[in-house]
C-alpha cells in the first residue's frame, strides 16, 4: 500500500539525508524480483533445536540431488560473483518453502518472503552468502537467536527464529514475518518525525529489548532504525497540520502513522558475548559510541549510546550525526553535547591518537575541508534540537537523552535505569 497525496509534498521537505545507508526493505516492490533467477538443490539439515555448527559435509553442501527437479525443485545453478544465492519467484527452497519475492538485501545476503507449505504461514528467510566468514557469522547468530527464544517465550521483544537449515552451502534462517523497519517508515513519510507520544512507546520497547539482551550477557552492537521493525505493516493516514498550516496554497499533505506501535529488534549477526575481547570497531557509523571511535574498548553502554541516537532521529526525522569520518564525527559530538572528557582523550591509543592534540580534539585544525567545518557548525545543541520538534514533555526527553548520550560509558544510563526515567513514567496522554 502506498501513501496518497492530495498534492505533492513540497520539494524543500524531501529527503534531507546526504547519505545512503543499507537497509532491510521489507516492503520492496515485487518488480525488483524479476531480476532474480535460479537456485541450487539441497536438504534441511538443522532446526531450532540444533546448536553449534551446521551438520552438512562441506563437499556435499551444493550437490544436485537427482530426481528433485521433477518434484518442484529448480535445476542446479551457481551463485553470483559475490556468493549471493540466485533464485526465481515460485521456485522452492527445500521441499518446505516456496519463494514469493525478495524483501531485503545486505552484505550478509538476502531476505526472501516465502510460504511455509507445512504450516501455511508466510515467513521471512535470511539466505546468507556462501562465503566462509558469513556462514560462520550466521551460525553465531543462530546460537544467539535460540538463546533469545529460550528466554523470551512470548516473542515480545526480539524477532523469533522459526527454523534454520543449510541449503546448497547457504545458511538459511527462517523468521516470523514482520512489517517495515522504523527507517523505512520514516523514509516513506519523507523523514517527517514521529509524534513524541509514539517516540515514547517505541523508546520504551527498544529499551526493554536492550535490557533483556543485556541481562543475558549479550551486546547487540548494531542498533539502528533499520534493525527495528514494526510488527504490523498497517498504518493510517492523517493530515499533517504543521505542513498544511505553513503552506496553505499547496493543499494538504497526509502523513502515515502506524496502527500499532509494537516493534521487535532484528539482526543479531553482530551480537557479542560479554566475556570476549571488545576492541574492534562495531555499530553502524551514525550510531557508534565515542569509546568505539577512540579505541577505548566497549561493552553494554555502546548499545545505550545507539538508543540515544535513535530516539533523537525518531523525534527529528534525521540522523543526529550525519558523517562518514571519525574526526568530524567526534567534532559533531562536541558541537551537540559539549567537550569530550579529558580523561578519555588522554587514554586514546593508536590509531585514534591522531584525533587528539595537546589534550583536546584536533578540531578544526585537523578538518579535511571547509565543508566539513560548516557541517559541524550548523548543528544545534541537543536541547535546541529537541525543542525544535517536540511540543510537550521536551524537558523530560532532553534529560533522558543527556543520560543516554553521556560520553563516559561508566556513567551512561543502563537500560533498566532509563526505563525508570520520568519520560516513560509520567502520566502523559498516550495514543499508541
Amino acid at each position: 500500500m502506498e501513501m496518497d497525496y492530495v498534492t505533492e509534498f513540497p520539494h524543500n521537505h524531501m529527503d534531507r539525508r546526504p547519505r545512503k545507508r543499507p537497509r532491510l526493505a521489507w516492503e520492496t516492490p515485487q518488480a525488483h524480483a524479476k531480476a532474480q533467477s535460479g537456485i541450487y538443490c539441497g536438504q534441511e539439515v538443522g532446526n531450532v533445536t540444533s546448536y553449534g555448527a551446521a551438520r552438512v559435509h562441506p563437499n556435499n553442501a551444493g550437490m544436485f540431488v537427482k530426481g528433485l527437479a521433477q518434484k518442484g525443485f529448480p535445476q542446479w545453478r551457481g551463485d553470483d560473483k559475490d556468493g549471493h544465492y540466485m533464485f526465481a519467484i515460485g521456485e522452492n527452497l527445500t521441499s518446505r518453502y516456496t519463494i514469493n519475492r525478495k524483501i531485503g538485501e545486505g552484505t550478509f545476503g538476502q531476505v526472501l518472503d516465502c510460504l511455509d507449505r507445512e504450516t501455511g504461514e508466510t515467513v521471512a528467510i535470511k539466505v546468507v552468502r556462501s562465503i566462509k566468514k558469513y556462514r560462520e557469522a550466521a551460525m553465531t547468530e543462530i546460537d544467539v537467536l535460540q538463546l533469545l527464544k529460550k528466554y523470551d517465550r512470548s516473542g515480545s521483544r526480539c524477532v523469533q527464529i522459526r527454523n534454520w537449515f543449510d541449503y546448497r552451502n547457504h545458511i538459511c534462517i527462517v523468521f516470523e514475518m514482520l512489517g517495515p523497519s522504523v527507517y523505512d517508515f520514516l523514509r516513506k513519510n519523507n523523514y517527517h518525525p514521529f509524534p513524541v507520544d509514539l517516540v515514547r512507546e517505541l523508546g520504551r520497547q527498544l529499551l526493554e529489548c536492550v535490557a533483556f539482551v543485556h541481562d543475558l550477557r549479550l551486546i547487540h552492537t548494531d542498533l539502528k532504525p533499520e534493525n527495528i521493525l514494526f510488527v504490523s505493516p498497517d498504518y493510517i493516514k492523517i493530515p499533517d497540520c504543521k505542513v498544511t498550516s505553513r503552506l496553505p496554497t499547496e493543499g494538504t499533505y497526509y502523513k502515515r502513522l502506524p496502527k500499532s506501535s509494537a516493534i521487535k529488534v532484528i539482526d543479531f549477526g553482530s551480537t557479542a558475548y560479554e566475556i570476549r575481547d571488545h576492541n574492534y570497531i562495531v555499530s553502524t557509523r551514525h550510531y557508534r559510541a565515542p569509546e568505539v571511535i577512540l579505541g577505548l574498548g566497549w561493552s553494554y553502554p555502546c548499545d545505550i549510546w545507539s538508543v540515544g541516537c535513535i530516539l533523537v532521529e525518531l523525534c527529528s526525522g534525521e540522523a543526529l550525526f550525519q558523517t562518514h569520518e571519525n574526526l568530524e564525527h567526534l567534532a559533531m559530538m562536541e558541537r551537540v553535547l559539549g567537550p569530550l572528557p579529558q580523561h578519555m582523550l588522554k587514554r586514546v591509543e593508536k590509531p585514534a591518537e591522531k584525533y587528539v592534540r595537546k589534550g583536546r580534539l584536533d578540531w578544526p585544525e585537523g578538518a579535511t575541508s571547509r565543508d566539513s567545518i560548516k557541517a559541524v557548525l550548523k548543528l544545534p545543541r541537543l536541547q535546541n534540537l529537541v525543542m525544535q520538534h517536540v511540543d510537550h514533555s521536551a524537558g523530560d526527553l532532553i534529560d533522558l537523552l543527556q543520560g543516554l548520550l553521556r560520553y563516559d560509558p561508566s556513567i551512561r544510563l543502563t537500560a533498566h535505569e532509563a526505563l525508570r526515567h520520568p519520560f516513560f513514567n509520567r502520566d502523559y496522554y498516550r495514543r499508541f
